[in-house]
């Protein structure tokens, strides 16, 4: 089936022992069923996996939402889901830049338009540095320029 956009992903697959933020636990992926397992229970000629992965809601690549930092936020349930999904999108580079402010976004038109902030950090992924605290974010003045704005169709 043809479709008019492209999905591009953008996360790094989740691994059994990996660790993504400093004291929170690492994903333990295991096996609840075995195929092996599986054929003593059920029908001859029966048999299947089933895994089991235990992990906390902040590992890997995830959808952030308010409620993540404030109590009163809204949750992933609540939030508008076609308000971050389907979106235009504009990639603004901030290679080897740590604090990303509102000047990264001065002359862009991001009305309406998911913006990912391309800062190569994944280049550290599965190293101390990546852990180290010393990361790339984007300032309070800057994040107002991010939030997308729906454009009028």
């Amino acid at each position: 089936m043809a479709r008019d956009f492209e999905l591009i992903d953008v996360c790094h697959s989740i691994e059994d022992g990996m660790i993504t933020y400093k004291d929170l636990p690492a994903p333990v992926i295991t096996d609840h069923l075995t195929r092996e397992d599986s054929r003593s229970r059920y029908a001859p000629g029966t048999e299947f996996h089933i895994g089991k992965i235990e992990m906390v809601a902040n590992t890997g690549t995830y959808l952030d939402t308010p409620f993540h930092r404030y109590a009163r936020g809204k949750d992933l349930a609540q939030l508008d889901l076609y308000a971050v999904a389907n979106l235009d999108a504009i990639v603004v580079r901030c290679l080897d830049v740590l604090r990303i402010d509102e000047t990264r976004f001065n002359g862009l038109d991001v009305n309406g338009k998911a913006i990912l902030l391309h800062t190569g950090w994944d280049r550290h992924w599965h190293t101390d540095e990546y852990l180290s605290g010393n990361h790339p974010f984007l300032t309070a003045e800057g994040a107002p320029r991010t939030s997308p704005r729906r454009a009028r169709r």
